[in-house]
């Protein structure tokens, strides 16, 4: 496919790939609602422990060869670089301001602060572990794809639209890691303490978030594509496995309580 293509259609593609985000979500929640009915209550997990082990090795692996592709400016780094290129030559200002205002939602500011709100909630309303796993999560993503930018120390793509600027490295994203790590524990935090009901808006609506807000770094040329998709990678593999650690301990504990 054409990389001239792909950016004259990018918006187009980027709401192809929500939509698709979506209805893979719904059908992973429906299935997911269906296994865990009929299940006694201290038996029920959001996340299965050798479904959670699954995820994160397979995102590992990902994640490796993302990296080495990279590292060795192999040809994964040759269709990012005509990606930017084609980007910044058919993507005009007005849309990319929009775009700019849309991915702030995943800035650190706004996502430390949102932390610091939710942690402090959660431990004024004495659910010490969830905060516990709460700011491990969030504070050890932060830490991981700091390790990883001085690690690698890749630049950024070029772009003059003057929206966004900044200043770190460019491998991998913080954006899309993060939005993944800090929407989906919040995904896991509601579903814990939110009624049924509330559920499949919660899944949806974290879903939407993670991948607007990854695919608008690509758009706004601030991170090239296999930035974005390791730091989907990693951040999916992190907060997986905080998760899945998180329901194992609740479950222990709800089969304590239940003999």
């Amino acid at each position: 496919m054409p990389l001239d293509w792909i950016s004259t259609h990018a918006l187009s593609i980027w709401a192809l790939l929500l939509a698709v985000a979506l209805v893979g979500s719904d059908v992973a929640w429906r299935r997911a609602v269906r296994r865990r009915e009929g299940l006694d209550p201290a038996a029920r997990a959001f996340l299965r422990p050798t479904t959670a082990l699954v995820v994160v090795v397979t995102m590992l692996l990902v994640a490796t060869v993302i990296a080495v592709e990279v590292r060795e400016q192999a040809g994964l780094t040759v269709f990012d670089a005509g990606l930017a290129a084609d980007l910044r030559a058919n993507l005009p200002l007005p849309m990319l301001r929009v775009i700019a205002w849309v991915t702030h939602s995943g800035d650190p500011v706004v996502v430390g602060a949102a932390t610091g709100v939710v942690f402090l909630t959660l431990l004024l309303r004495r659910h010490f572990r969830l905060a516990a796993t709460w700011i491990v999560t969030l504070v050890g993503t932060a830490l991981i794809n700091s390790a990883l930018k001085a690690w690698f120390h890749r630049e950024r793509p070029l772009h003059d639209h003057g929206f966004i600027v900044e200043r770190s490295y460019s491998f991998p994203s913080g954006h899309a890691s993060g939005s993944m790590v800090f929407y989906g524990m919040l995904a896991y935090v509601l579903l814990v303490l939110c009624p049924p009901r509330w559920h499949r808006a919660i899944v949806i609506g974290a879903v939407t978030m993670i991948t607007v807000v990854g695919i608008s770094r690509i758009l706004l040329q601030v991170h090239y594509f296999s930035d974005v998709m390791a730091g989907y990678a990693t951040g999916l593999a992190w907060v997986t496995l905080c998760v899945g650690s998180a329901e194992y301990l609740r479950l222990r504990e709800g089969r304590r309580a239940t003999t």
